[in-house]
């Protein structure tokens, strides 16, 4: 589930500042994902969690400065660095920017040997704590563990603490199988007397809410999660 290359958003409407972009950043080994708008950055960025987030400020549908306010709103990319891309030295249009999250800003035009040390001072302000790291993704499932919440399919599924937990069990090994006493002792531990009923409903409700198709059930002995 680590990502082996520093992940980058690129948000521009301008197709070919996107690709000029993306041509020097791949060539350096980053991941370069790109979206046309903040609309489509916001659903992007849910499924890829980039480590920086370049954001151009004037756009159509939603501008960089409106995209940048709506990200840091949601808990995993509180921390991520933003960085605004603009063609204007505008001060107070930068003090807005800074105002809805913005850690920096990037001068159009584009000048390659500029734009790639920019970024690569970027990353090394990220710290070691970023949210990612409460972040897991397996294939069409997102699970934030400090918003107890999945993504599934772009849309959003609140979990309750002792679903997340058993959830956060079954998922630290897909295919293993989880004995009822197991999950017994690492979901509720020794202070909470509950029976193999309780343990059924909580799957159950999991199974609702993310799908019957990644917990199976091993009949008289536990469950295991699928990928």
């Amino acid at each position: 589930m680590e990502q082996l290359h520093p992940v980058i958003l690129l948000v521009d409407d301008e197709e070919d500042i996107i690709e000029f972009m993306r041509y020097n950043l791949e060539r350096e080994g980053y991941k370069v994902y790109a979206a046309k708008d903040g609309l489509e950055a916001i659903v992007t960025a849910q499924k890829v969690y980039p480590d920086i987030i370049v954001l151009d400020i004037m756009m159509p549908e939603m501008g960089g400065v409106e995209a940048c306010r709506e990200l840091r709103s949601m808990s995993p990319f509180q921390n991520t660095i933003i960085a605004m891309l603009t063609a204007h030295g505008n001060d107070q249009l930068q003090f807005t920017a800074f105002d809805a999250g913005a850690d920096d800003f990037i001068a159009k035009p584009i000048r390659p040997r500029l734009f790639l040390s920019r970024i690569n001072a970027l990353l090394r302000r990220k710290q070691p704590s970023s949210p990612k790291r409460n972040v897991i993704t397996l294939k069409n499932l997102v699970i934030d563990r400090e918003a107890y919440m999945v993504i599934k399919n772009h849309q959003n599924i609140s979990l309750s603490k002792k679903e997340l937990d058993l959830l956060l069990l079954l998922i630290s090994k897909p295919g293993k199988v989880f004995y009822r006493s197991e999950i017994m002792m690492q979901v509720w531990g020794h202070d909470e007397v509950i029976g193999d009923r309780t343990i059924d409903v909580h799957v159950k409700k999991l199974r609702d809410k993310i799908g019957a198709i990644h917990i199976k059930t091993i009949k008289g002995i536990g469950y295991v999660f699928s990928v």
